[in-house]
């Protein structure tokens, strides 16, 4: 996909415009998800929720909440399928995930031992109900502050709950849902019973394979 290196404008609170250049890439308009961090109107903006939606008249269209990532400043924009978006890449350490107190997120640096606590908002809205013990995951800076976290792009979870198998159904002709252990809910081949772990994709939820442990 095309990179490129762009100036964003930042402005803190009380301070003058800051402009920093990060790393783009663009993205289709539907691909953002929820934790990404796009340059949009000159500044960056940390996806928080995002929605499809499919109008009576006209194409379809992807609603999405933005949250300016240093004044938390909040915007609603569409964004279709055939507009581009520059999506930024930030500096990134690698932390492991410890722990959630008051919605608030603590994660170490395996090196330093350096502690940074994130709220709920900054990881990404359903991106939290995947962090787990010990999990390493890359926490995305500016300027040594922290303003993100980057998920793993899959992980291991149990199925909790599943519909029973229909007569007939098979693996190749139908998904059926489930849930998983941290709450969430997928759609999975019939085979798939409670109790059985899975891999997940973080993005979208969605059923990648059994899991091998």
């Amino acid at each position: 996909m095309p990179r490129g290196r762009r100036p964003v404008s930042f402005r803190a609170a009380s301070q003058p415009l800051i402009q920093l250049t990060v790393d783009t890439m663009k993205i289709d308009g539907n691909n953002i998800r929820p934790g990404m961090v796009i340059e949009h109107q000159g500044r960056l903006w940390r996806a928080i929720k995002t929605a499809h939606t499919q109008p009576g008249k006209g194409g379809a269209y992807l609603q999405v909440e933005l949250k300016d990532v240093r004044s938390g400043t909040k915007l609603n924009e569409r964004f279709r399928s055939s507009e581009k978006v520059e999506r930024a890449t930030l500096e990134q350490r690698e932390f492991q995930y410890l722990y959630e107190d008051a919605g608030m997120y603590t994660f170490m640096d395996g090196e330093t031992y350096e502690q940074v606590m994130l709220p709920a908002e900054d990881i990404g809205e359903d991106q939290t109900a995947y962090l787990q013990d010990g999990m390493k995951v890359m926490i995305e800076t500016h300027e040594n502050e922290p303003i993100g976290v980057a998920l793993p792009d899959t992980v291991v979870l149990e199925i909790v709950e599943a519909d029973a198998v229909v007569k007939g159904q098979t693996a190749s002709s139908s998904y059926k849902p489930a849930v998983l252990e941290n709450g969430l809910r997928t759609q999975v081949p019939p085979h798939i019973e409670s109790g059985t772990r899975v891999v997940i994709n973080t993005t979208d939820c969605s059923y990648v394979e059994r899991a091998k442990d």
